[in-house]
This record gives structure tokens, C-alpha cells and sequence, in this order.
């Protein structure tokens, strides 16, 4: 949004699934511009209503991410707004690129063994891993680059299995259901490169079902005194998983990426409690 605003753009579009229309609504208002967002209705509600309290120009789609991103495009092309959909300009990586890079300072220059996040678009791990290859560039860490790791949900997962298929590119994701909204993205548009980036750093993807992340929300909440998003909860299902099957070691040094709060996510909320006591 600050890059848009240098640039003397007034008015913005894009989709959403999850959190990213409610940001991008938000910072657009202090910025003085228009947002436009489409969002499929069975998103989170808090989502919407976000939007809607930044003043945002909000269309709910009957249908998917994917659908909602037709509409914009369609937005875009008549209206000549701003396209702020995953991928179609350089910026978002840059702000995603920050993820890297605070897990590299945070931890003192010690990278870690993996890290884990739940993806949908694709961004968030194509901008950590953009950050690590340049700080290796600049001599600021040195050695293998930390696997990176992809986990979605066994009712939406297009990554985990071009992944496991060996493909370059991820085939579109039929029928996709699963009650964490942000992974509910049954083409991403960052395929490609989050194809390359799991394989570059000896990585993996792996799909975790629904009532897994449920149980996992909960012990986050009773054990860590995390509330978690269910997109961030599945990574701890992930590492669990992951664990068992012997990909992560016993002494490895993990970093799960939480993206979200639970208090988004009522619903899954109440589902966790009911079903991970």
C-alpha cells in the first residue's frame, strides 16, 4: 500500500479468502485510497465486516478465491485499478520477504532447521525464501538454507500434490473445502515458485485434515497460550506429522509460522474446543 501511494495509485483491487482484504482495507483507508475487494461468502465474517469498517468497496462472490479473482481482473481491466491480486506486482514479496528476515535476526544468525508454513497463493514462502537466498548472497548466513516446508489442508491441497507427483506446476484443486479459509485456495497463482523454493531448500509439502488442525488449535491454546489461526495451527499438525514419519529429527530446530488469530475464526474456534479437550 505505501509503494502504491509513492506511485500516485488511488485505487486498489483484490481477492481474498482470508485476512489479506481486511489489511490491505485498513492501511488503504490511513492512506487515503479506495480499496476494492472480492471475497467469497462463506469467508470468515469478521473478515467482511473489516472491510466494510475501512470503508472498502466489498463484493461477495458465491463461489472461491479463484472466482473472486475473475472479478477483479474483470474490475481491473474496465476500471484500470491497481492489481493487487497475489503475484501480479512486485511489492507484496518484498513485504513477505520480511518473514525471512526476522527469523534470521530473531534467532541470532542461527538458522533453523526448517520452517513450516501454511500456504495457499504461495507469497509467504516464496518471500522467505527470496530473503534467505539474499542474505546468503550478502555473506550474512552461510551453509544450507533451512527447509522450507508447505502444509495445506487434505480438503484443498494443489502444492502437496504437484509436490508429490514431481510436477512444475500445481493442476487446479476440485471441490475444495476446508475451514481454514486462508488455505482454501484451490489455484494458487505462486505454484511455480513454491514448487521451487520446497525443492531448493531439500523441503517437502505435506496435507493435514480438518479435525487434525482442530486438535492441534487446542493444544496451542492450552499448552502455549496461543490462539491460533487454524491456517497456523497446521503447522504444529504438520511437525507432529512430519515427526512421526521420521522427516523431522528429534534434535531439529523448527519455526511454525502462525498467520492468524483464532478469535477470527469463532466457528473454529468452537470446533477446537469441542473436539481437542
Amino acid at each position: 500500500v505505501s509503494r502504491a501511494r509513492e506511485l500516485g495509485v488511488r485505487e486498489v483491487a483484490l481477492p481474498t479468502a482470508g485476512n489479506a482484504g481486511g489489511a490491505w482495507a485498513c492501511y488503504g483507508a490511513a492512506a487515503g485510497m479506495t480499496v476494492h475487494v472480492a471475497m467469497p461468502n462463506d469467508a470468515p465474517e469478521i473478515n467482511a465486516t473489516e472491510c466494510r469498517a475501512f470503508g472498502a468497496d466489498l463484493t461477495m462472490v458465491d463461489g472461491l478465491i479463484s472466482d473472486a479473482g475473475r472479478l477483479i481482473s474483470e474490475g481491473v481491466a474496465e476500471h484500470g485499478w491497481f492489481d493487487a491480486s497475489t503475484l501480479k506486482e512486485p511489492y507484496r514479496i518484498e513485504g513477505k520477504k520480511t518473514l525471512g528476515l526476522e527469523i534470521a535476526e530473531q534467532l541470532g544468525w542461527r538458522l533453523p532447521d526448517a520452517i513450516i508454513y501454511p500456504t495457499g497463493g504461495g507469497v509467504g514462502v516464496i518471500g522467505i525464501w527470496r530473503a534467505l537466498l539474499q542474505l546468503r548472497d550478502i555473506g550474512w548466513i552461510g551453509g544450507d538454507l533451512p527447509r522450507l516446508i508447505v502444509v495445506q489442508s487434505t480438503g484443498c491441497a494443489p502444492i502437496v500434490r504437484a509436490f508429490d507427483r514431481g510436477l512444475e506446476r500445481a493442476e487446479f484443486w476440485e471441490g475444495a473445502e476446508t475451514f481454514a479459509a486462508g488455505l482454501r485456495v484451490p489455484g494458487p497463482l505462486g505454484d511455480e515458485l513454491t514448487l521451487r523454493a520446497i525443492r531448493d531448500t531439500g523441503g517437502t509439502a505435506i496435507a493435514v485434515d480438518d479435525d487434525t488442525i482442530a486438535g492441534a488449535m487446542s493444544l496451542l491454546a492450552r499448552t502455549a497460550g496461543v490462539l491460533a489461526a487454524p491456517e497456523g495451527a497446521a503447522t504444529l499438525a504438520a511437525a507432529a506429522a512430519l515427526r512421526e514419519r521420521g522427516d523431522l529429527g528429534e534434535g531439529d530446530r523448527v519455526v511454525l509460522i502462525n498467520t492468524g488469530s483464532g478469535l477470527k475464526y469463532p466457528d473454529a474456534v468452537r470446533r477446537a474446543v469441542a473436539g481437542g479437550g
